[in-house]
C-alpha cells in the first residue's frame, strides 16, 4: 500500500509553488496537465516504501513554463497559472484538501502584500513541457552524466575528482605554519654555518702563520679549503 509524502504549498498571483517534503526519493516521477492534475510518485527509505500524491489544482496551468527541481530532501516546483490571479486554495473548489497538504508559511504571502517571488539562487531546474512525466532520480543523474561529452569536460566524476583536488587547497591555510617552522630552522643553519665558517678561517690562518706545524696540522691545512667548500655548498643546498 502507498504512503503519502507531505506537500507543502504557497502562491503568488501568476505562479503556485509545490514542495513534496520526501528526503533521498528515488525513482521519483512528477507529472502536470494543462487541467491542473499534479500526479507523484517515488519509492524512500530503508524498505524502499512507494509514497504517491495525486491534487487536482484550482484552476488550469501553463505546463510550458512550469519548473522542477530534485533535491536531495525534497522536490520542488513552480506552477505557473495559466491565468494570473489569486486561488482560494490549491485544490480545486468543490473538493477538500487532503490531509497530508499543508501551507508553506516560509514562502507564503497575503493577497494584498504581493511578494517577491522566492529566492531559488543554487537550485537546477527542468521544465515541465515535452517530459511526459520525469523519469525520476536515476534517470535525471543519469542525464546529468552524459554532460561528460560538453567540451570535453571528461565526465561528472572527473568533474568531482578535481574538485576534490581543489577541496585540499583548504590545507594551504596551514602555510603560515609551515613557513615558521622553515624559517626558524633556516636561522639555525645559518648559524651553524657562521660558527664553522669562522672555526675554518681561525684554523686557516693559524695553518699559514706556523708553516712548520705537526703532520696532522699539515694534513687540517689541506684539508680545510675542501671542508669550507663543502659547508658552503651544504648551506647553499638547504
Amino acid at each position: 500500500m502507498s504512503r503519502h509524502p507531505e506537500v507543502r504549498w504557497a502562491q503568488r498571483i501568476d505562479k503556485i509553488y509545490i514542495t513534496v517534503q520526501l528526503a533521498d526519493a528515488k525513482d521519483a516521477k512528477v507529472n502536470l496537465e494543462p487541467d491542473g492534475v499534479f500526479s507523484f510518485s517515488a519509492t524512500a527509505g530503508t524498505d524502499g516504501n512507494l509514497y504517491e500524491s495525486k491534487l487536482d489544482l484550482n484552476d488550469k496551468v501553463n505546463v510550458e513554463e512550469s519548473k522542477i527541481s530534485v533535491g536531495v530532501r525534497s522536490i520542488f516546483c513552480i506552477v505557473e497559472k495559466a491565468e494570473a490571479k489569486w486561488w482560494k486554495k490549491l485544490v480545486r473548489d468543490d473538493q477538500k484538501a487532503p490531509h497530508f497538504v499543508k501551507v508553506d508559511w516560509d514562502k507564503w504571502v497575503d493577497e494584498d502584500d504581493d511578494g517577491a517571488d522566492v529566492n531559488v539562487d543554487g537550485m537546477d531546474f527542468s521544465n515541465f513541457g515535452g517530459m511526459g512525466g520525469m523519469g525520476g532520480m536515476g534517470d535525471m543523474m543519469g542525464g546529468m552524466g552524459g554532460m561528460g561529452g560538453m567540451g570535453g569536460m571528461g565526465g561528472m566524476a572527473d568533474m568531482m575528482g578535481g574538485m576534490g583536488g581543489m577541496g585540499g587547497m583548504g590545507g594551504m591555510g596551514g602555510m603560515d605554519e609551515f613557513e615558521d617552522e622553515s624559517d626558524d630552522e633556516g636561522w639555525s643553519s645559518y648559524c651553524v654555518f657562521l660558527l664553522v665558517l669562522i672555526n675554518f678561517h681561525v684554523l686557516f690562518l693559524l695553518a699559514l702563520m706556523q708553516p712548520k706545524f705537526s703532520h696532522e696540522m699539515q694534513i687540517g691545512k689541506a684539508l680545510l679549503p675542501q671542508f669550507g667548500i663543502r659547508c658552503s655548498l651544504t648551506f647553499l643546498i638547504r
